[in-house]
C-alpha cells in the first residue's frame, strides 16, 4: 500500500512539471516587447485569424477571439420586400464571360445579397453560415465611422469639419497630426507617417500597431497618433491608412461623451433598424479598450445590405432620417481626381467614370451601391489563395449585377 501511494505522490509530482514543458509558445513576433495578460492560446489564435485556411471561420467568430462591445438594435425592423430570382446573368473577367453563380465559388463568398430597388433578389449563404450570423466588416467599418462623424456634425458636437483634430483631442499636439483638420482625416490626407503595410516578419509601425492592440492588447490601437510622425503637409497627398479611422473613432468618443459602440447604436444602428445586434471588437478589457473603429464591426449580411440601402436612400432607412443627404453626397463624392482604378471621398471608395460608390474591407468584404440603377451588393468573403485575382474577379461583378433585371 505504501509503495503505491509513493507511486501515485511521483506520478503526480511529473504530472505537475508536464505543463512548464510543454507550454504551448507564443511566436517570436508575440514574445518581444510588453508582456500580455491575454492568454497565450488566445494569442495565438488571433495571430492566426487572418491565414487563408481559417478565416472562412474566423472572419465570423470574433467574439468568439476578442472582448467585444455591442452595439444594440432597438425599435422596429426595417422590413426588406423580397423578389427573390436566381441569379440569371453572366458577367466577364479577362476576356471570358463566366455565369453568375460561379461567382461565388470563384471568388470565395460567405455570403451574397443583392437588392434592387430596395428589394432582395438574392440573397445566399455557405459554409455553414445563415441569417444570424455576424461578419467582420473589416474596412468597411470606416464607412461606418463616416456616418457617425456626419451624424455628430449635424448634432453640432463638430462644429466644422475643417477643424484641427487638436481642437477635440488636445492629446494629439505636437505631433504628426498636429495642423490637420477633420476633412483631412476622413479623406485620409492626414499627411502622418504610418504606412499601412503588414508584414509580420519585418514588422512596420501598422505591423507593431497590430500585434500591441490587436493581439496583445498591451496598447490602443489610436494611441500611436500620439507620436506618429509627419511625411507630408496635410491634405497633399493622399495614403491610405487605418490610424486615421482609429482617430475619428476616438473623436467620436470624445464628442459623444461615451462609447463608439454606444453613438453608434443612438444614431445608427436604431434608426437603421437593424433586426440583429451587431458588435465591436476591443483593443483592451472592459474599462481599458477603445472599439476598433478601423475595422473592427460585424453584423449580419442583411443589416449589411440595410446600410447600403439607407447609403443609397441618401440617408433615410425605412422613412426615418439617419444622417443627412448632404454628408451621403459629400462622403461617397471623390476628393480629387479619380485615376483609373477610382477614386476616395470620405471613407468610401469611388468608381472610376461613375456615381457608384463602395465600402470594401479585407479580404473581399465588399458594400456596392450604385444610384442609377439603385443596386446594393454585399459580398461577404475568405480569401484561401489568389486574393488578388479574387479581389479583380469581385470588382467585375457589382456592375453585371447592376445591369441585370431580374424577371
Amino acid at each position: 500500500m505504501r509503495q503505491s501511494f509513493v507511486r501515485l505522490l511521483s506520478a503526480a509530482a511529473i504530472l505537475a512539471a508536464a505543463p512548464v514543458a510543454a507550454q504551448q509558445q507564443l511566436p517570436a513576433e508575440l514574445a518581444k516587447g510588453t508582456p500580455s495578460d491575454v492568454p497565450v492560446a488566445v494569442q495565438i489564435a488571433r495571430w492566426h485569424m487572418l491565414d487563408r485556411d481559417l478565416n472562412t471561420l474566423t472572419f465570423r467568430s470574433m467574439d468568439t477571439l476578442f472582448t467585444t462591445r455591442t452595439v444594440t438594435r432597438s425599435g422596429s425592423v426595417w422590413s426588406l420586400p423580397r423578389a427573390d430570382h436566381a441569379l440569371d446573368f453572366s458577367y466577364a473577367f479577362k476576356g471570358r464571360t463566366y455565369r453568375a453563380d460561379a461567382f461565388l465559388e470563384r471568388t470565395y463568398t460567405n455570403a451574397l445579397l443583392v437588392m434592387k430597388d430596395g428589394r432582395i433578389v438574392s440573397e445566399i449563404y455557405r459554409n455553414n453560415a445563415n441569417e444570424r450570423t455576424r461578419f467582420m466588416g473589416w474596412s468597411m467599418t470606416k464607412s461606418v465611422t463616416s456616418t457617425l462623424v456626419g451624424a455628430a456634425l449635424e448634432d453640432k458636437l463638430i462644429a466644422s469639419l475643417d477643424d484641427p483634430i487638436t481642437r477635440y483631442l488636445p492629446e494629439l499636439r505636437g505631433g504628426g497630426y498636429d495642423g490637420t483638420t477633420i476633412r483631412q482625416i476622413l479623406q485620409m490626407r492626414s499627411g502622418v507617417d504610418y504606412e499601412e503595410r503588414y508584414d509580420f516578419a519585418n514588422p512596420g509601425i501598422a505591423a507593431t500597431n497590430h500585434i500591441n492592440a490587436l493581439v496583445k492588447n498591451v496598447a490602443r490601437i489610436a494611441d500611436v497618433a500620439r507620436t506618429v510622425k509627419r511625411a507630408h503637409k496635410p491634405g497633399a497627398v493622399f495614403a491610405y491608412k487605418t490610424i486615421d479611422t482609429a482617430v475619428l473613432g476616438w473623436l467620436i468618443e470624445r464628442v459623444s461623451g461615451g462609447s463608439v459602440a454606444a453613438y453608434t447604436a443612438r444614431k445608427l444602428w436604431e434608426p437603421l433598424g437593424a433586426e440583429a445586434d451587431g458588435f465591436y471588437i476591443m483593443d483592451g478589457a472592459p474599462g481599458v479598450g477603445r472599439e476598433f473603429s478601423g475595422a473592427g464591426f460585424n453584423a449580419t449580411l442583411r443589416d449589411w445590405a440595410r446600410f447600403g440601402q439607407m447609403i443609397l436612400d441618401g440617408g433615410v432607412a425605412d422613412g426615418r432620417r439617419v444622417v443627412s443627404s448632404k454628408w451621403v453626397e459629400m462622403a461617397s463624392a471623390p476628393a480629387a481626381a479619380e485615376d483609373a482604378t477610382g477614386g476616395y471621398g470620405m471613407q468610401w471608395w469611388t468608381m472610376p467614370g461613375t456615381p457608384d460608390f463602395s465600402t470594401i474591407g479585407l479580404q473581399g468584404q465588399y458594400v456596392f451601391v450604385d444610384s442609377a440603377t439603385r443596386t446594393v451588393v454585399v459580398k461577404l468573403s475568405y480569401f484561401p489563395s489568389d486574393g488578388d485575382t479574387a479581389t479583380a474577379e469581385t470588382s467585375a461583378f457589382p456592375s453585371a449585377a447592376s445591369a441585370c433585371s431580374p424577371r
